[in-house]
């Protein structure tokens, strides 16, 4: 079997993507240090290293004879990221460039980045295109944009093949309304099944492009097989479409109450023609179906 190494595996989106790789026939081994992953979400036929992205000596005996790196492993809270920076810096950016030195150096085929659309911050149009000039507002964007270009770096300077795709809000099955990625779309689930008023930040007018963790996963499997990339491409994967906060709170139903507005951008919108182009790549799973699923 072809050996993959899945950093963050034990969390909401890799936990999804060791299951398809095992079903596909993959060694999978999983580095996490369980500060948001949980032993739970981990597939019994997978590889559990209990490591730190931070600690790069523990990194290159098990990348050794790898053939794909899928480097999800974060800390990709917004807030957080303003009120620590050097703790998300450490984990963002120098655990991205110990997972790209250890690739390296163990010859691996490819490594898949888990960027984000948070690089985008507020854009003047929509939709957003990987080709407009970035505009982080958060410590924690300009951490993933940072990591797409160490991943270019890698590749033009060292031969080492990347690709990064920006997700944008990724939902479904085991995502957490306390660790890491904290959605409004689960803390509105959380709040509902408490009997708790939903809780919206600002008028509720901000509109998001909530794409489905299964969509999510075949984008990553496709990225790593894909012959038309690998020299640090930077694809997005959401659906191209949106809806706002306040209409997920009316199609999830209760009573609402607002709170103060909170630094973020305003509207996440992606464009997916370089998805569909590159990787044959389109979302299956609408948002309508989706939360038909979680609730």
């Amino acid at each position: 079997m072809d050996k993959v190494v899945v950093t963050g595996g034990a969390g909401f989106i890799g936990s999804h993507l060791v299951d398809a790789l095992v079903a596909d026939g993959y060694e999978v081994h999983i580095i996490d240090d369980l500060s948001a992953g949980k032993k739970e979400n981990v597939n019994q036929n997978a590889i559990l290293h209990i490591k730190d992205i931070r600690n790069a000596d523990a990194l290159g005996p098990i990348f050794s004879g790898a053939q794909y790196v899928f480097h999800l492993a974060a800390l990709p809270r917004v807030q957080y990221s303003i009120e620590h920076p050097r703790h998300t810096n450490d984990v963002n950016l120098s655990g991205t460039l110990n997972v790209l030195t250890a690739a390296k150096e163990a010859g691996v085929k490819r490594v898949l980045f888990a960027a984000s659309s948070a690089a985008y911050g507020d854009q003047k149009t929509s939709p957003h295109r990987e080709d407009m000039l970035p505009e982080p507002k958060s410590p924690y964007g300009l951490q993933k944009l940072m990591g797409e270009q160490y991943c270019a770096f890698f590749s033009k300077h060292y031969g080492l093949p990347t690709v990064s795709l920006r997700f944008f809000n990724v939902y479904g099955t085991r995502m957490s309304s306390d660790g890491a990625y904290v959605l409004v779309l689960a803390n509105f689930l959380k709040l509902r099944k408490q009997g708790k008023p939903l809780t919206i930040t600002g008028d509720g007018g901000q509109v998001r492009d909530f794409v489905h963790v299964s969509d999510v996963i075949r984008a990553l499997l496709l990225a790593a097989q894909s012959e038309r990339v690998g020299q640090g491409e930077v694809i997005n994967i959401g659906i191209g479409k949106n809806c706002s906060i306040a209409h997920l709170a009316k199609v999830i139903g209760g009573p609402v109450v607002y709170l103060p507005a909170r630094y973020e951008p305003r509207e996440t919108l992606a464009d997916i023609s370089k998805a569909k182009e590159l990787l044959g790549w389109e979302p299956r799973v609408s948002i309508e179906e989706g939360l038909k699923e979680l609730l």
